[in-house]
Formats: structure tokens, C-alpha cells, sequence
């Protein structure tokens, strides 16, 4: 069946790090390592196959083969210190984000080697996912979905148990000593930020410099993003307010956007349209969920965000069309593309759903957050996976770097600033009009080159500033010009 559903929701941040341990023995021998072409980028790249401890606590329980992508460096005076990549999610691969090599990381790797790995459960490390079914969610209701994923959820075999974050930051402890390396750097986005602060605290003496990019405080808890997430949509609103054309073509948004989700709190409307990929018709449910569901989703990019006055607008005004097809983008993953749901779910039911009180749901509630606080319970007890302790985060000596963006819906800079107070050395930068990830955009490749060169050194970000906010779409045609 498709998740597309569930993970347009759950893709998120966060959590705490457990105290430092000393590296574990490999239980199972040497990487196999071999050439190979990955989607994504054009040359050949270096893959690796790493025998992993499923837990490291009970060697007999057995291993795992964790995937590594290694991209060289291309000058072959190439720095002794790699950067690791720490994909999102939970439940993106590093196989998934290759594509930051042509981008975020062009000026890195001139010298140094760029390491990605596919966390456990993910890509090809064992991916945790629900096979794909007959029926598209879009017929389905929100009921329906989630009693598809708990069949799944029942039906494997897996222990899910074994799949924390501080196993995955085990797991990289592994990956370096195999590959030979000595100190490493760390780039983590989202997600990637909290299992970077985790592999940092377990061994501190592995880390040369942190580079976090939308980053996750300690205390975070998924998905008590209310706030945060509303802010967001506010700013969103009042930029269209205060944008003489958008103003003018969309002079009711928020009455629009309320009555939207009026109508869609009294029950679910089935939309017969031309299907946007395919133009036959057919049958959607569109529900409250997966109408905040959706817009949660595009705020995490302000060219995507930029779409939703024109998308809500059109919905206010009977035409489904464009939102249904926005929508569609979330279902469209292929196969080996799509984040994995189980591992998500692993996680966050582990780390995140046992600190979910009542009170801290009240305290940050918000309809973008509302369904999702509501539903993920009853999928984490059939997730079964016992509670992992929260542990008081343990002072980070390694420089870092920590990269906001002024438009993020669940990672602003207050989260950075939260994260901070736990480091000993570390340097916030906000870029004012990017969303959830800035790494990619305008002079930050060149920032993240200069503080891997020299992370003592203070780096002058007024460069960010200078990433132009998107322009709002008025019409069918697209943005402005």
C-alpha cells in the first residue's frame, strides 16, 4: 500500500543524545567495496557493504548490512579528514540526498572525501518500509490508511526495537574505522542534526567539526511542532498581505484558507477530476489531514509556499485541481526513492511519542500538528518498541556550525539557539528567506568549505542575506518573473 499519506506528516527533527560509550568491537569482518553509478550523479562512485551488530548490546542477535556511498575527493592532495553525511527524516537515506554533491558540497569535495550513509532501515542498508498495494490512498479514508499501516506494521518481522538513533550513530563509529579514517566532519540536516549531536556525544574524540543544517534542538519532540509550524503560515499570509500583486489577486486568503478547513472539519469531500498525471478521471477524498497535511509539507520551501495562496484560492473557488496535483507529488516517490515508513515510525515511537503529554500538546497545539499528534499513538503501540529514556545532553567540545533558515516551519532558529547552549564552540547563521534547509543555496557552499578549512575561525555569513525570497504564484502559469 502507499504511505505516501503518513509520511507527508511525519517527515520531521530531533531528540537527545545518550551518554558517551567507547566504540564497539566489529562483529562481522571486513566492507566489501565496488564501483558503481548511482542515481543522481554522473560518475562513478565507490559503494560499500559494512557487516553491522543489530545490537550492539547482544552480539549473538546478529548483523545488518549497513550501504556506504563514498564520492572521492578530486584533487588528490585530498584532506586526511572526510565529511559524513547524515541524511533526514527519520527515514531518508544517504543514497537519497547524493544529488548535494553537485550542490552543498561542490567546493568540499575539491578536497576532502564525502561519505554518505544509508541509516539502518533505510535505502539499501535494510530498507523498513510497507510494500506497495492495488489501492491508492487517495480513495482511502484517514482511518483506512492508518489500519493499512498497522497491517504492515503487524505483518513484519523486524526488530524495530534495534533501530534508535544511537545505533545509527554506532553504526557510523563502524563506518569510519572501516573505511580508516582518523577524525571526521559531520554534516547533518533535519534529522541529520540530531544523529550527528548523538554521534558526537557517544565519541567526541572521532569529531573534528560539525556542520548542522536545520537543526534540531535536544529537547525536541515530534510532532510538538505547533507553533513553530504556524508561525510559519502566518509569516506566509501576511507576505502575501504586504506583496502588492498577491494582495490583489488573493485579497480573502485567510477567510479562504479558514473556510476550507470549516468545510473539510464537517466530513470529507470525494472530488471527481481529471487525474493531473494521467487525464483520466477519478475519484479523491480529500480530507482535513491531508489538506494540513499537504500545506505543512510546501512550507518547508519557500518556492513551494509561495504556491499555496494561488492553490488555496483556487480549492475556496471549487477547483480542486492544483492542490490535488501539489498533493500528488508526495505519492509520486518510486520505489527506492521514498523515505521509509517503518523506520520513521521506529524512532520517533521510541524517542519522540513517550514525552508527547497532553500538556505539551495543549501547550503547542495547532490544526498543521493537530491530526498528526492525534494519530501517532495508536500506531506506535502497535509499533511496540520499548521507550528510550530521555538523558540530559552532554557538552559538545567540537566546533559547529548551524545553519536556520528564517523561513523554517520546524527547525527555526530558536531550535539552533536551544542547541547551542550544549556546545562549546559553535557558530548560528540564519539565511532570513530560505525554509528548511540552506546548505544548497546561494553563498553557503562556499561558507561550509571555509569552516571545514578552518573551523576555529569565525565565518562571516552576511552573504545570506542576500537569497532572494521566491515570488508568489498568482495564476496556472506559475510564479511571477
Amino acid at each position: 500500500m502507499k504511505s505516501s499519506l503518513i509520511l507527508s506528516a511525519l517527515l520531521a527533527v530531533a531528540l537527545a543524545a545518550p551518554p558517551a560509550l567507547a566504540a564497539p568491537a566489529n562483529p562481522a569482518g571486513q566492507p566489501q567495496a565496488r564501483s558503481c553509478h548511482m542515481a543522481g550523479v554522473e560518475e562513478a562512485l565507490r559503494c560499500i557493504k559494512l557487516p553491522v551488530a543489530l545490537d550492539y548490546a547482544r552480539p549473538a542477535a546478529g548483523t545488518l548490512s549497513l550501504h556506504v556511498t563514498v564520492a572521492q575527493a578530486l584533487r588528490e592532495s585530498a584532506r586526511p579528514d572526510p565529511l559524513f553525511v547524515l541524511a533526514g527524516g527519520p527515514g531518508e537515506a544517504g543514497s537519497d540526498v547524493l544529488p548535494l554533491l553537485s550542490t552543498a558540497f561542490r567546493r568540499v569535495r575539491a578536497t576532502r572525501d564525502v561519505v554518505f550513509i544509508d541509516q539502518r532501515g533505510t535505502g539499501l542498508s535494510g530498507k523498513l518500509e510497507c510494500e506497495a498495494g492495488a489501492d491508492d490512498d487517495a480513495t482511502l479514508s484517514d482511518d483506512q490508511v492508518d489500519l493499512a499501516v498497522r497491517k504492515c506494521i503487524g505483518a513484519s518481522r523486524v526488530p524495530f526495537a534495534d533501530y534508535t538513533t544511537a545505533n545509527a550513530a554506532r553504526d557510523i563509529e563502524q563506518v569510519r574505522r572501516a573505511l580508516g579514517y582518523g577524525k571526521i566532519n559531520l554534516w547533518g540536516g533535519s534529522y541529520g542534526t540530531r544523529l550527528g549531536q548523538t554521534y558526537a556525544r557517544l565519541y567526541p574524540a572521532s569529531v573534528r567539526s560539525l556542520m548542522l543544517d536545520a537543526v534540531a534542538a535536544p529537547d525536541q519532540v515530534i510532532p510538538a511542532g505547533g507553533r513553530d509550524s504556524q508561525a510559519a503560515l502566518e509569516r506566509l499570509f501576511d507576505g502575501c498581505a504586504q506583496d502588492i500583486a498577491c494582495r490583489k489577486a488573493f485579497p480573502n486568503l485567510r477567510a479562504e484558507y479558514a473556510g476550507l478547513l470549516t468545510r473539510l472539519e464537517a466530513g470529507p469531500m470525494k472530488l471527481a477530476l481529471p487525474d493531473p498525471r494521467t487525464a483520466r478521471q477519478v475519484e479523491t477524498v480529500m480530507t482535513g489531514a491531508r489538506m494540513l497535511g499537504t500545506v505543512h509539507s510546501m512550507l518547508y520551501s519557500p518556492g513551494d509556499s509561495r504556491r499555496l495562496p494561488f492553490l488555496i484560492h483556487s480549492a475556496a473557488q471549487g477547483r480542486w485541481q492544483p492542490f490535488v496535483a501539489r498533493r500528488n507529488l508526495a505519492a509520486d516517490f518510486n520505489a527506492e526513492g521514498s523515505p521509509a515508513t517503518l523506520l520513521h515510525l521506529a524512532v520517533v515511537c521510541a524517542e519522540d511519542v513517550p514525552r508527547l503529554t497532553p500538556a505539551l500538546l495543549a501547550s503547542d497545539d495547532s490544526p498543521l500538528t493537530r491530526s498528526l499528534g492525534g494519530r501517532l499513538p495508536g500506531l506506535c503501540k502497535v509499533m511496540n518498541v520499548p521507550a528510550v529514556p530521555y538523558a540530559a545532553p552532554a557538552r559538545i567540545a567540537a566546533p559547529a556550525l548551524l545553519l536556520s533558515g528564517g523561513q523554517d516551519p520546524v527547525t527555526p532558529q530558536h531550535r539552533a539557539e536551544d542547541a547551542a547552549h550544549f556546545m562549546a564552540h559553535a557558530q548560528l547563521l540564519t539565511a532570513p528567506n530560505a525554509g528548511h534547509g540552506v546548505s544548497q543555496l546561494g553563498c553557503a557552499p562556499r561558507l561550509l568549505r571555509s569552516f571545514l578549512d578552518h573551523p576555529q575561525d569565525k565565518l562571516d555569513g552576511a552573504c545570506l542575506n542576500e537569497i532572494p525570497a521566491p515570488t508568489f504564484q498568482l495564476g496556472s502559469a506559475g510564479p511571477q518573473p
